[in-house]
């Protein structure tokens, strides 16, 4: 029987980090629980921010809470009110002081707990799912996304028997640890009872991959192909200093042209006055 990995733990210190950062000795299961109520009272005070996930970092004697969220303006309330109402409550489950950072999601349809959200939230006003799939990955796909897969399960149009359902376009490789794979999932409450909506998102790979040094043999080829075509372009140039020297060689020849012209000139002078010769 396959089993199933969450696409975030698989990757979990590879090309993701931890969601909580904390250290404890002794009183490890109470962070715990207190983590887990942190997360269940934000979700609670703000169904409709927007929220993708919620990290957790603890120091002395301050925690330290940063919200992803879509929405940032509903998370921050009119001047602030919701945001102080919010850390007065998570210093009351906690004890210590509380820091509460808001990151705002620019692509909210590239977040795969946003997706599956607003899928979960159609299925509950009463539409198709398959209309409600269709839509959210034509949008995911326009947004840059390199695949995306959806799988819903429970009673959809109504059935009396639960089903399941699936689409997908693009690739989605879960086997492979570089891929940056968001995964999300999501409930819908209805009626008839609870639909789950499931999405993975590939974004594109986290780590690029190293060139591989070429092999020794490969390198003097190379090496010894390329040389010829250098040496053979300068020689023009090299060879070209010849060619002036060429041209101004008629320059020096000429002169002794003219000194030959003169000798006879010398010859030809009357001898001097005195008897002949």
């Amino acid at each position: 029987m396959g089993q199933k990995v969450h696409p975030y733990g698989f990757r979990l210190g590879y090309i993701f980090d931890w969601q909580s950062k904390w250290y404890a000795e002794k009183a490890y299961v109470g962070l715990l629980h207190e983590d887990l109520a942190i997360r269940k009272t934000i979700g609670e005070m703000l169904p409709d921010a927007g929220i993708s996930r919620t990290e957790i970092e603890r120091n002395a004697n301050q925690v330290t809470v940063t919200i992803h969220t879509a929405r940032p303006g509903i998370v921050i309330g009119r001047g602030g009110q919701r945001v102080d109402e919010l850390r007065a409550r998570l210093e009351s489950i906690s004890g210590r002081r509380v820091r509460v950072n808001i990151n705002e999601i620019r692509v909210p349809e590239l977040d795969a707990a946003l997706v599956s959200k607003a899928i979960a939230s159609q299925l509950e006003r009463r539409v198709s799912h398959r209309r409600a799939i269709k839509q959210a990955i034509s949008r995911t796909m326009q947004r840059g996304a390199l695949g995306i897969k959806v799988r819903v399960a429970g009673r959809l149009g109504g059935s009396e028997m639960t089903r399941k359902e699936k689409a997908m376009e693009g690739r989605v490789p879960l086997h492979t640890l570089k891929a940056d794979i968001d995964y999300g999932i999501a409930e819908a409450h209805t009626t008839l009872g609870r639909i789950g909506v499931k999405t993975w998102i590939y974004k594109g790979d986290r780590i690029q991959e190293k060139q591989q040094p070429p092999k020794p043999g490969t390198v003097s080829v190379e090496a010894q192909e390329e040389a010829p075509p250098e040496s053979v372009e300068v020689a023009p140039e090299n060879v070209g200093a010849p060619a002036e020297s060429i041209e101004a060689a008629p320059e020096n020849v000429e002169a002794p042209a003219e000194s030959v012209e003169a000798a006879p000139a010398i010859e030809k002078e009357p001898p001097p006055a005195g008897g002949e010769v």
